[in-house]
């Protein structure tokens, strides 16, 4: 078997809390979009769950559309609506739906391979009893 050694160049996910997301040790907060080509920047979502568009854009990153995107819909499972798919679905980019930490797991690894994914996280913040 041959093996190859993993891209440094790609950035990864090297720490996540509730409400957090580091990326190569840099500490961010709320919802982020990160691609296995270095772009990343906040999720600016309008509603509680992405919409359709939240998705279509995701295709546009780097200009290359990826070839998944890994989504973290955040503490719990949450499956978007097929509705909100069918921009990435026209344009044949897979979608894989998890918990935030799984999805953190599953790009670092896609990442690493030299895939081109995009990551795209719900990183919701701890609930504060009053």
């Amino acid at each position: 078997m041959k093996l190859h050694p993993d891209r440094s160049n790609t950035p990864m996910v090297t720490a996540h809390g509730p409400g957090w997301i580091a990326i190569d040790g840099q500490r961010h907060e709320g919802d982020w979009v990160l691609s296995a080509s270095g772009e990343r920047h906040p999720w600016r979502r309008i509603h509680p769950q992405p919409s359709a568009e939240d998705f279509s854009a995701l295709a546009q990153i780097d200009g290359l559309p990826p070839e998944l995107v890994v989504y973290g819909s955040g503490t719990a499972l949450i499956f978007p609506h097929p509705s909100t798919l069918q921009g990435l679905m026209r344009q044949a980019i897979g979608v894989e739906t998890m918990d935030t930490p799984a999805a953190c797991r599953t790009y670092n690894i896609l990442a690493a391979e030299g895939r081109r994914v995009v990551l795209a996280l719900i990183n919701p913040l701890p609930c504060v009893e009053p």
